[in-house]
């Protein structure tokens, strides 16, 4: 049955993007519905962002505390119980679950329905027998985990990003398949409380999208932290004595034995059982929905942002997404997605953090500066100074991107991605006062040495030398 009344905006899927984009249309009064069949928050709440990060703060206490002899504290039998640490993970899933929630989306004025949608028409979703109408549609529906091709891998009940935060029996010997961001992460973490183990990578390096200085310094980290990393290196052949444990066999012909192993990648858009053909919706050759940077789709009355697209899967770029794709629907502005400002943040320990033009992509034109972290004396005072701060400026010292390796690079990257956005400078960085003594102080020195380079050289050398002579004669 077709509902008679007419949706301003029907918005598919509750996760971040589809949150954003809902709040952000009925807030301009737009009548405005959210589709989810499954939990609200999406995966940053339940399996991303929030449950990582509160496994990391876990393992991270139990490091410091092992480690604290070297500033003169001692621990004794540090003990990690897993159960409670998972207690703590889901503990701050549902304390941050309520801004999420269908009773705050209802405050806002969105009309929440629960179930699956496809389109049906150029006008119309079906939501479980349900016919909704609207005006214009938005597409939020998230991507999933994606799972190796290794012959006999369906005998192993494989762990992804979605699944490991129900584990409740701790791994002993846990094989993690693919070194970004999520298998460093979980592969540091569960090593740093106690866990065997083994991380593969097919490429030739770990982090392969950040800089070789920052995934040589994480490779070092993660060996330090007891994990064995092995690249250039992919499954051949898989013995499973049950349906958890068994064994791998290497490229190299070595094997891994495991507890568990989880997969971790990359991730795959959500697009099946959407009938997007029925409506014009393209998909690239990824599966992802083809938008423009108006996160417009190919047909003008349905748009698209977060995971489901082909930009960057972040949350914060599905917010940022949401939002430029919900007004431009609802008020019929143009705003675009500046995809070239993207900050991301691994949070390894240490962190590494980056965003705009790196050392790849420098021209002639460029400079690459660097602060190492022995040299930050905040850095110093923590005994962690295996790192560094990086920008990549152009000849008149603006800033085109930059890298940061340490603690809390990603709190210091925001600097950088202001000062990217908004083309400032380094004197604009050097001639603001900043707090000391922070980890901020690499991206300080950094600007400060590149104001110098440029005040040691042509015409500023030139201005400089006559500034001071004239002001000599005066005070003669």
């Amino acid at each position: 049955m077709i509902e008679t009344h007419v949706w301003d905006l029907v918005v598919i899927g509750g996760g971040t993007a589809g949150l954003v984009a809902s709040r952000t249309a009925a807030r301009f009064g737009a009548r405005t519905v959210l589709i989810e069949d499954n939990r609200l928050g999406g995966d940053c709440l339940w399996t991303g962002c929030v449950p990582s990060k509160s496994l990391i703060a876990a393992a991270d206490a139990a490091t410091t505390a092992r480690s604290s002899a070297s500033l003169g504290v001692s621990v004794n039998d540090v003990v990690v119980d897993f159960a409670r640490v998972m207690e703590h993970v889901r503990a701050a899933m549902y304390e941050i679950a309520p801004v999420d929630s269908e009773e705050s989306l209802v405050e806002d004025n969105v009309e929440v329905v629960r179930g699956r949608a496809r389109f049906t028409g150029p006008d119309t979703v079906d939501v479980d027998g349900r016919e909704l109408r609207f005006r214009q549609a938005l597409i939020a529906t998230g991507a999933s985990p994606g799972l190796p091709a290794i012959p006999r891998i369906d005998s192993v009940d494989l762990l992804t990003s979605e699944t490991f935060w129900d584990l409740r029996t701790f791994p002993e010997r846990l094989v993690v398949l693919g070194g970004g961001a999520i298998g460093c992460e979980i592969a540091q973490a569960m090593a740093r409380l106690g866990s065997a183990v083994m991380l593969v990578e097919n490429g030739p390096r770990i982090l392969h999208k950040e800089d070789e200085r920052a995934s040589a310094i994480i490779h070092a980290a993660l060996i330090a932290d007891g994990v064995d990393v092995r690249t250039n290196s992919s499954v051949t052949k898989v013995s499973s004595t049950d349906r958890r444990s068994g064994t791998f066999t290497l490229t190299d012909e070595s094997t891994l034995s495991f507890d568990r192993v989880l997969a971790a990648l990359g991730r795959r858009p959500n697009t099946a059982g959407l009938d997007l053909q029925l409506v014009g919706v393209r998909l690239d050759s990824h599966g992802n929905v083809v938008v423009n940077s108006r996160l417009r789709t190919s047909n003008p009355r349905i748009w698209a942002a977060g995971d489901v697209t082909g930009l960057p899967q972040f949350t914060h770029t599905a917010g940022v997404n949401a939002s430029v794709a919900a007004t431009n629907a609802i008020l019929g502005l143009t705003r675009k997605f500046d995809s070239a400002v993207v900050p991301r943040v691994t949070f390894t320990h240490p962190e590494v953090g980056a965003v705009g033009l790196q050392t790849k992509d420098v021209t002639g034109g460029h400079r690459i500066v660097t602060c190492h972290h022995e040299h930050v004396d905040r850095a110093v005072t923590e005994s962690k100074t295996d790192g560094y701060t990086q920008l990549v400026v152009d000849k008149r010292g603006r800033v085109l991107g930059g890298t940061v390796v340490g603690p809390r690079a990603g709190e210091t990257l925001g600097e950088i991605s202001l000062a990217v956005k908004n083309r400032l400078t380094t004197s604009n960085i050097a001639g603001t006062t900043h707090a000391y003594p922070t980890y901020n102080d690499g991206l300080w020195n950094v600007a400060v040495a590149d104001v110098r380079h440029r005040l040691s050289s042509g015409l500023f050398l030139v201005a400089t030398r006559t500034l001071r002579r004239l002001r000599s004669a005066r005070l003669r």
